[in-house]
């Protein structure tokens, strides 16, 4: 028999708990690992571009979620994912080699995944479509104001207090460690609404999600491959500088993700997309041809503004998805978003096409998705129960 779900123990509350535990150790990583690589493996730019690659080959493998499911129950998968991510932060300060940083990154990126393609799956299974973005404006919320603790927290425990970054590591990392174990024992096990299907498949109707998802992971690996690099190789930024740069941005980011969730819920997700491809195509056509750096700052900042806006991909899939195909789906677009990994020599460039090309397919999403109604060409339907042929 499942547990009474009464006050603050809801699925609400643990999506929320999640989403401030992720950014705890992940955030740790992102702001520490350019100087760490440098300053203590003595990593080249090639030898980053590795590990960034070697980062995403858990992502491009997570259709393999779905397989964990069937001796799995999605929401102990996405604990234990976070849990398995936390212990891979706390341990990279701990290897300081190339062979090292290879591991530990593996063994992070595996937890990153897995808990990021189950929480988006029981997102959308937990939340009616009315309330969707709204609530996921306020999980960017929540996890920002735990980037902006963690970030700070870095800044005076290197800058202030004098700690390595392999203690700082130990704490981000231990941190979500301690709220995934708490989040295992102060919450029930939440009965799926609609029992998922545990088989891997491609829908022709989900032909347009496909596809923007495919762009969105192409045009953000490029940046986040290149752009925090850039930051620390051209304009000499330290770890303390990049940990204040991320402290700016999440602080803007926790007061701008609710309002952001709720303007998509106005818009609607074309018009939301709509505008977040026109700011990612300037914002990566000035990000080629920078040469101050309170500009690269800004154009950072900005990139993650209008990153928050992909809410509207997520709830344009719940729209018109069959509620028993959230969660394999979720795995193969999380594997999809990782396919197109590149490094070309002109990489922002090559980002602001990519945002175009993204533009031209978000112009294709009906104002009123739904099934049978996933693209502007689709056929009228004959009746408003009518289902959409896979």
């Amino acid at each position: 028999m499942q547990p009474a779900v009464t006050g603050w123990r809801r699925p609400e509350s643990l999506l929320l708990l999640m989403a401030i535990a992720m950014p705890l150790a992940f955030g740790t990583w992102q702001a520490l690992i350019n100087n760490f690589a440098i300053e203590r493996a003595a990593f080249t730019g090639a030898d980053i571009g590795l590990l960034q690659s070697l980062r995403e080959v858990p992502g491009f493998l997570a259709f393999t979620f779905i397989f964990l499911l069937a001796w799995m129950r999605e929401q102990t998968l996405a604990i234990v994912s976070l849990l398995l991510l936390g212990l891979g932060v706390a341990a990279t300060g701990l290897l300081p080699s190339f062979t090292g940083l290879m591991v530990t990154t593996f063994v992070m990126s595996i937890g990153f995944h897995y808990f990021e393609t189950a929480r988006n799956s029981l997102t959308l299974q937990w939340l009616e479509k009315q309330r969707t973005a709204a609530f996921m404006g306020r999980m960017i919320a929540a996890g920002s104001g735990a980037a902006l603790v963690i970030y700070g927290l870095i800044w005076l425990l290197i800058e202030q207090g004098g700690f390595s970054m392999t203690t700082v590591y130990m704490v981000g990392g231990g941190l979500t460690v301690a709220l995934a174990i708490g989040a295992w024992l102060a919450f029930p096990h939440f009965p799926e609404k609609v029992e998922q299907h545990k088989k891997l498949f491609l829908r022709r109707r989900y032909g347009l999600y496909y596809t923007i998802t495919f762009l969105a992971g192409a045009r953000r690996q490029i940046f986040v491959v290149f752009a925090g690099f850039l930051l620390v190789e051209k304009f000499g930024f330290d770890a303390s500088a990049i940990a204040l740069m991320f402290l700016a941005n999440m602080a803007l980011n926790t007061v701008a993700g609710p309002a952001i969730g709720r303007l998509i819920g106005r818009l609607g997700d074309r018009r939301a997309l709509t505008w977040e491809y026109v700011g990612l195509a300037c914002v990566f056509t000035a990000y080629a041809f920078v040469e101050t750096a309170w500009v690269a700052v800004a154009l950072y900042i900005l990139d993650h503004l209008f990153f928050a806006m992909s809410i509207a991909i997520r709830t344009y899939f719940q729209k018109i998805a069959d509620p028993a195909e959230i969660a394999p789906t979720a795995g193969i677009a999380f594997t999809i978003n990782h396919i197109a990994l590149v490094s070309p020599s002109a990489v922002f460039l090559v980002g602001a096409a990519l945002a175009l090309a993204s533009l031209a397919c978000a112009r294709l999403i009906p104002d009123d998705p739904r099934p049978g109604r996933e693209w502007i060409f689709s056929p009228p339907l004959t009746g408003e129960t009518e289902r959409a042929p896979a």
